[in-house]
């Protein structure tokens, strides 16, 4: 089984904004929130990651038993580098993604690991490294529908020990960001669409964020590409109707980063 089939709790499903990988390091008011939200978190069997940074053609699991700590940036102190997150894998959770997103094919993958949008985040969450984690790739050729409904398949891993964690960014453009030391205020059309889309959560309204260009220009200024923002379409996907949704953690970084989180649990 994937998880703990002993676990009778339904497990969270969660979005991270996980922003500047310094954040893994470095202290600030986002790091603090996910070590207080790591506190409160039931402790999963199994962690699956679809982060950002796994963004390639096709469907692909990690499946080996000691994932490596991937550091896949550049231009930052040697300290980030030198961060080690020896979580377990868990290869027995690929057949059951397989069952689940069937007819979609889920290769074994043995060459990737924890990238960054894993890693940064839950040093902080399960600073233990105890949880074995797998990361899911983000199938670059397709479109946001797919995304939202592959998330709709892994739903059931919930009721089965996994807590489903997507990591991103609502709002990330790197071309606007603010590279400085000084804190910056958020651009207008940053903070419209973060609004948008929380108000569209709260009000259960996934069409519409599925189709989030459709949106207007703060979409475009927000999302130039895909990948930060599909990790929170499989969260959504996974979430219920009974679920109870809350914001960890809020806030822009650098004008045009989006830090929210988004947590969905009954």
């Amino acid at each position: 089984m994937a998880g703990d089939p002993h676990m009778t709790h339904r497990m969270p499903a969660l979005f991270v904004g996980h922003g500047n990988p310094m954040n893994a390091v470095q202290d600030s008011v986002w790091s603090r929130a996910w070590s207080a939200l790591g506190r409160k978190l039931p402790k999963p069997g199994v962690v699956l990651s679809i982060s950002a940074h796994w963004y390639l053609p096709g469907t692909a699991a990690t499946a080996m038993v000691r994932p490596p700590t991937i550091h896949d940036f550049g231009g930052f102190p040697r300290e980030l580098f030198e961060v080690q997150y020896p979580a377990p894998g868990n290869p027995a959770l690929v057949p059951r993604l397989r069952e689940l997103l069937a007819p979609v094919a889920v290769r074994a993958d043995l060459a990737w690991g924890l990238d960054h949008g894993t890693w940064s985040v839950l040093r902080r969450i399960f600073p233990d490294a105890d949880v074995p984690v797998v990361q899911l790739s983000i199938d670059e050729t397709q479109a946001p529908a797919f995304h939202y409904a592959l998330g709709k398949r892994l739903a059931p891993l919930r009721d089965e020990g996994v807590l489903i964690l997507g990591s991103g960014n609502v709002v990330h453009n790197l071309h606007t960001y603010a590279w400085g030391r000084h804190p910056v205020q958020p651009f207008d059309w940053a903070a419209r669409f973060e609004a948008l889309v929380r108000e569209r959560i709260v009000q259960g309204h996934h069409r519409a964020l599925v189709d989030y260009a459709s949106l207007g220009p703060d979409a475009e200024l927000s999302v130039p590409t895909p990948d930060h923002y599909l990790p929170l379409l499989y969260v959504l996907g996974a979430s219920t109707q009974d679920d109870i949704v809350s914001f960890p953690t809020e806030g822009m970084d650098g004008g045009s980063i989006s830090m929210l989180s988004v947590c969905v649990q009954p």
